[in-house]
């Protein structure tokens, strides 16, 4: 008889549970003594000696309890297998998966562990439910692939806890741990259970948030930013081994807010200007127990701060940013548009329709290196990104994110600013004072100079990156009257052979004319393309977002005449239908253009001269990182595990880039960082053991540089030289 299979058990049932969260061996061990029974698999249990049939469920349980046996040290006396839950003076018919019995008092459950709900919603409205009619203090919740520990801190109360006692630990002396910055990474919650922060959140809405009376967005932010600057405060000291500070451990509620609120106090002064002097952790000191204990596990710096994305944008979306047209573009997508562009440490660098600041942090990284960490930016990383890194956006949730996540990069000091990027004319002083440098400068037309300097129309970027939003029209006739791409364009006939024969002499085919009437609406993105070619200087390049239809609909045909006027066309991405899912099916393209520059004494990567015929990139994304349902796409090893890289980011599978080549660069980094060489060959064992997992295809952004360097693209050299 063939040896009976765990992977054809899981293959077989339609199942939520996974084995991610168990070691090999163990596994291994508990595949070799599955038997035949009935002609069905079966297992024997540890904890009581009875043959079970193995099915998913049963395979977690029975993992789980050798886990407890082997890892914590409890003995098999003090399991119980489907142990019947007693509802005050009635025993119910439903049973608990594991119960770890109170050394103390065999008759007392401990720790309550549940198995068979795989979804974590279910799972534990029915933990909660049997920690109370049981009066245990632990109760655990697990599909093998997540696990949840909660601690139930009164009857309306659960803290999340990090981890169970051992056998001869007590709860009071778990919960005095204290931990350092290593320890955190050692136990983060988002590796450790391949989950993400938005996941957690979710969470802390269904047990806390959605009851509490409080602006969920606001309050979450309030603890992110508390804990980041923890995080930062622990790097900083590692040498004295500081310990972090959220942390609920074994403090009262009232306490564990007063030192949140002092965390949170702290870092308003360190990083000014997202939240008002005032401001305070609006949360209960009960609820805040419940959040910051799931919180407290998470660790938020990593080489990009990446892991707070998702977070932001599914607050920011649950509030209604989506239903405006604007979607957080995925990470993976902004590092292409970034590679692609390679911006320079001594360039500009704007965003004008920022959201979170997607772009520009990234741009920030990419010029850094692509490697941030919780000790902060050098002083001249800051410099960079205080001095040439601006933003604007008109949504104040996402203003604060993005002023967040530049403070920090910029070490307290940011460009960002809330502003009608298409309106210059409402520009508060703020934004005009923050700008006013940037504007460019017409020396030999003082008219022209004068004019710019009171409306703000033309600035001297020289990178624009952006995804501007699509929904809704601009019917406000002030603003229309501003942009050419708001005038009615009508069409040549060229069915008149005189009408043809001058389309024909001309090397642009300017087939579209445009009238001296105003249209009464126009689409935000289409204004946007204008408004951006004006924020560039001569030479400047841009990527930005736009819907398909505008590169091909021979509708919108005015709109890439007017964008071959002023700048050249370098290449057009096609991106994946899934991208931007669950938010929107539009099919979008990035557009890549460098702003014409006749200049011959320009620098290489400013040089455009103009001409009338030229080859363009074209690429269109087959693997574009998401499902249908809009669910990242994430790579895998052999145990279906996330593929984490070498700085601690879950590895999405794409081909805007080559995941290779990004790997191969974080170890060349990690390698020049490394002190010993233990620490070296630790490293390159870390990056042999992932290598077989990563696919080896072509990578858009690397084609495109390479195709770029052919044309003589100044600013597809690294060094920036031809």
């Amino acid at each position: 008889m063939p040896q009976l299979s765990i992977d054809e058990i899981f293959r077989n049932q339609e199942t939520k549970h996974h084995l991610t969260l168990f070691k090999v061996e163990n596994i291994q061990w508990l595949e070799s003594h599955l038997f035949e029974k009935n002609k069905k698999p079966y297992l024997k249990c540890l904890a009581s000696s009875k043959d079970r049939p193995a099915k998913p469920e049963e395979i977690v349980r029975q993992l789980y309890v050798k886990m407890l046996m082997d890892d914590y040290g409890y003995p098999a006396e003090r399991i119980a297998i489907e142990k019947p839950v007693q509802f005050g003076s009635v025993i119910h018919e439903k049973a608990a998966d594991i119960v770890v019995w109170d050394k103390d008092d065999p008759d007392t459950a401990y720790i309550i562990i549940e198995c068979k709900k795989p979804r974590r919603a279910d799972g534990l409205e029915q933990l909660k439910s049997y920690c109370h009619a049981e009066g245990a203090p632990i109760g655990v919740w697990t599909n093998g692939g997540e696990i949840i520990i909660l601690h139930r801190r009164n009857p309306n109360y659960f803290q999340n806890l990090p981890d169970i006692p051992r056998a001869g630990q007590t709860l009071s002396e778990l919960l005095d741990e204290r931990w350092t910055l290593d320890d955190l990474a050692e136990h983060n919650v988002l590796v450790k259970e391949q989950t993400t922060l938005k996941k957690i959140i979710l969470d802390m809405e269904n047990l806390v948030l959605a009851n509490a009376g409080v602006d969920a967005f606001e309050e979450v932010f309030k603890l992110i930013y508390a804990k980041l600057y923890d995080e930062a405060q622990a790097a900083q000291g590692s040498r004295q081994k500081r310990y972090l500070q959220f942390r609920v451990g074994g403090a009262t509620p009232i306490e564990f807010k007063q030192k949140i609120n002092d965390l949170f106090n702290k870092a308003k002064t360190k990083w000014p200007g997202v939240f008002l002097a005032g401001e305070h952790i609006d949360l209960t000191p009960e609820h805040l127990v419940t959040c910051g204990s799931y919180l407290e596990n998470v660790k938020l710096f990593n080489s990009n701060l990446q892991v707070l994305d998702e977070a932001f944008e599914y607050l920011s979306v649950e509030v209604g940013k989506g239903k405006k047209g604007q979607y957080f573009t995925p990470r993976h997508v902004i590092d292409m548009a970034v590679r692609m562009l390679n911006p320079g440490i001594d360039e500009y660098l704007i965003d004008t329709a920022a959201g979170s600041c997607g772009f520009t942090v990234h741009s920030i990284f990419h010029v850094w290196g692509n490697e941030f960490t919780a000790d902060g930016p050098a002083p001249w990383q800051a410099e960079y990104a205080r001095e040439k890194v601006y933003a604007i956006d008109f949504d104040s949730r996402s203003i604060k994110i993005a002023k967040a996540l530049n403070l920090i990069a910029g070490d307290g000091k940011t460009n960002v600013y809330r502003a009608n990027t298409l309106d210059p004319r409402s520009w508060s002083d703020e934004v005009k004072v923050g700008l006013r440098d940037r504007l460019r400068r017409f020396p030999d037309d003082p008219q022209k100079d004068q004019w710019n300097q009171e409306h703000y129309r033309y600035f001297d970027f020289d990178v624009l990156l952006t995804n501007p939003p699509f929904a809704g029209d601009i019917k406000d006739l002030r603003i229309l009257h501003q942009y050419e791409l708001a005038a009615k364009w009508k069409g040549l006939d060229l069915t008149d052979p005189e009408v043809l024969k001058e389309y024909q002499a001309d090397p642009y085919r300017h087939r579209f004319q445009k009238s001296n009437a105003w249209q009464y609406k126009q689409a935000r993105d289409v204004l946007f393309v204008e408004r951006n070619l004006e924020f560039l200087k001569p030479g400047g390049r841009m990527a930005i977002v736009l819907p398909q239809g505008r590169l091909n609909n021979v509708s919108d045909g005015y709109i890439r005449q007017f964008i071959r006027r002023y700048a050249r066309l370098l290449a057009s991405v096609s991106l994946h239908i899934n991208t931007f899912k669950p938010h929107t099916n539009t099919k979008t393209s990035i557009l890549f253009v460098q702003k014409w520059n006749d200049d011959p004494d320009a620098p290489p990567h400013l040089r455009c001269p103009k001409v009338d015929d030229y080859p363009v990139f074209f690429a269109v994304s087959q693997c574009g990182g998401k499902d249908n349902t809009g669910e990242y796409v994430y790579l895998t090893d052999d145990r279906g595990r996330r593929l984490y890289d070498l700085h601690g980011h879950p590895m999405v599978d794409h081909d805007l880039f080559n995941l290779r080549v990004c790997l191969a660069d974080q170890l060349e980094q990690r390698l020049a960082a490394a002190g010993t060489d233990a620490q070296k060959q630790a490293i390159r064992d870390a990056y042999d053991a992932k290598l077989p997992f990563i696919p080896d295809r072509p990578g858009i952004a690397e084609a495109f540089r390479e195709w770029g360097r052919k044309q003589g693209f100044g600013f597809c050299f690294d060094g920036r030289g031809e």
